[in-house]
């Protein structure tokens, strides 16, 4: 399906560089772009350079105040607001498959390698640039003390490594865009780990009122056909807000399912 990568970092990101520089020792030819600024602002990118690939992957530090060992990763763009890059209401193309993949091969490598302090999640579909190729953040945080963690950095690297190497397109998985729910996706976590649902976009509750151009996008930017939408029902407001998002799913077509009805 993907046979030209392209690992993206920012010169400024501490974990970017150190992902890269542990990549260094994995024997392929990889292909780096090392951006002068910062990777979630679409105009500090080369587009051109870009377009010449058919995946990219942004290695980045993920930043909290609540702190906390994290290896996150999502796919980039905004549902609603801009304020850190990309544009209002416009997501970037991903694919559910290969995110659902590069989730378990992380989660095998953090427990080889025995890193058992960080806490391995997905996060919500968020933040720019918007780029008009599919693409996927992978980021260790959350503090400078973990960007420099090299034990991390050559986790995350093994893992870009092998997936470059290995990812093969699974036909007997289903595909889902995922809807409601924290950050964090503590729902979507358990799923795209222990089931045959592959997740690609991630609507979170903090970003309704839900839209139907919000689906829409969510659809439209994932390479594979969705199968349905997963509620995270729990996190997807009041019953009236519910029956809202079910309408529009239904008046666009699109099957849905509780997080509580995939097989785990």
């Amino acid at each position: 399906m993907y046979s030209k990568y392209l690992i993206v970092a920012s010169k400024l990101d501490k974990a970017g560089t150190n992902i890269t520089t542990q990549m260094s020792q994995f024997g392929q030819d990889y292909k780096f772009y090392l951006v002068d600024g910062e990777i979630i602002y679409t105009e500090n990118l080369d587009q051109e350079k870009i377009n010449h690939y058919d995946f990219i992957i942004f290695a980045s530090k993920h930043q909290s105040e609540k702190g906390g060992k994290t290896l996150s990763i999502h796919a980039p763009g905004n549902f609603r607001d801009n304020d850190f890059g990309g544009e209002k209401g416009k997501v970037c193309p991903t694919s559910a498959l290969f995110q659902k993949q590069f989730f378990e091969k992380l989660h095998e490598n953090a427990k080889k390698f025995h890193l058992n302090d960080y806490r391995l999640t997905l996060e919500c579909t968020h933040h720019g640039p918007l780029i008009n190729k599919p693409c996927l953040f992978v980021e260790i945080g959350s503090s400078e003390i973990e960007w420099r963690d090299t034990k991390a950095a050559f986790v995350m690297a093994k893992t870009i490594s092998e997936m470059i190497s290995d990812f093969k397109e699974n036909p007997y998985q289903e595909t889902a865009i995922g809807i409601g729910g924290p950050h964090y996706c503590p729902n979507f976590n358990t799923i795209q780990l222990n089931s045959n649902v592959a997740i690609s976009h991630v609507i979170p509750q903090y970003v309704f009122p839900f839209t139907e151009e919000m689906i829409k996008e969510a659809v439209a930017k994932t390479e594979e056909e969705i199968d349905f939408a997963l509620l995270d029902w729990k996190g997807v407001g009041t019953s009236e807000q519910r029956q809202e998002i079910i309408k529009i799913l239904d008046k666009l077509y699109i099957n849905h399912k509780r997080t509580s009805d995939v097989e785990k």
